[in-house]
């Protein structure tokens, strides 16, 4: 994401010259391997939503209310999580639902072995599969500990990197397909974020669509608030509500006199089951 772990000409670069992008299936269909009736009942949401690195205080969400932006991600952890988190707690998470926020749990796992940028944490074709599984139990606990419930998605951030490099991007499906998997074994639906050029570009295009995960956040920096009329791939892909698109970064706005820097997004596609 836009400043989250790279900067905005980073981003840029990265958006521009990588290459790849990773996903699956139309929602529930693609990633409930299990009996149906053992998931809760999605929860989706349908508007606006905007991310940034650092949960806003409960009086700048309160401040700004929910008659722009409906819903808002979260980096609930990650070893390469760009941002501290001080007011990223169960009691915000529940206080910002009471006021009407949707939340959007999004983790930032390994990151893979082509990718040139600073990592604390990488898989390789070796260890990609058990890395995966590693992060998305993880994964699973810090969004449990705030208190989102299973049937709630997780989001997973994967940055630019070079799908051309047949290696690597293999290591990417494996470490991605361990991660949804493991995902789905805990009743959490599996969702994932990446650039259109590349990173999400991977899974949307890839043939074998095994354990890929059932939602797609692209960042295509169009400034176009749809998930339909910019969609670069297959439209059958992803129709059941589980879309998402990223459209504009590093937009500085002031509501309710707090002012906060986001990215804004086109959101038709799962969020948290709080409370």
């Amino acid at each position: 994401m836009s400043r989250h772990r790279l900067s905005k000409r980073g981003r840029y670069i990265a958006w521009g010259t990588a290459g790849a992008a990773v996903l699956a299936g139309a929602g529930i269909t693609a990633q409930t391997s299990m009996a149906a009736t053992s998931w809760p009942a999605q929860k989706t949401y349908t508007g606006r939503a905007f991310d940034t690195c650092t949960a806003p205080s409960l009086a700048a969400m309160k401040a700004w209310g929910t008659t722009f932006y409906g819903a808002a991600a979260v980096y609930v952890g990650g070893k390469n999580r760009g941002c501290n988190q001080p007011n990223l707690t169960a009691s915000w998470v529940k206080s910002v639902s009471a006021a009407g926020w949707k939340l959007i749990p999004l983790y930032v796992g390994a990151q893979p072995p082509c990718q040139t940028s600073a990592n604390h944490e990488r898989f390789t074709a070796s260890t990609a599969a058990s890395v995966g599984a590693a992060n998305a139990k993880d994964a699973v606990a810090k969004a449990a500990a705030l208190g989102m419930k299973p049937g709630s998605p997780v989001y997973l951030d994967m940055e630019a990197y070079d799908i051309t490099n047949k290696a690597c991007n293999d290591a990417v499906l494996t470490y991605v397909r361990s991660f949804s998997k493991t995902l789905r074994a805990k009743t959490y639906r599996g969702g994932y974020y990446g650039f259109s050029s590349s990173s999400a570009k991977a899974i949307a295009t890839a043939t074998n669509r095994t354990d890929l995960p059932g939602n797609l956040w692209y960042a295509l920096w169009d400034k176009k608030n749809t998930t339909t009329t910019d969609w670069p791939w297959d439209k059958k892909l992803y129709t059941d509500h589980s879309r998402a698109h990223q459209y504009m970064v590093n937009s500085k706005e002031t509501r309710g006199g707090y002012t906060i820097t986001v990215d804004r997004d086109a959101w038709d596609a799962p969020v948290a089951i709080v409370g």
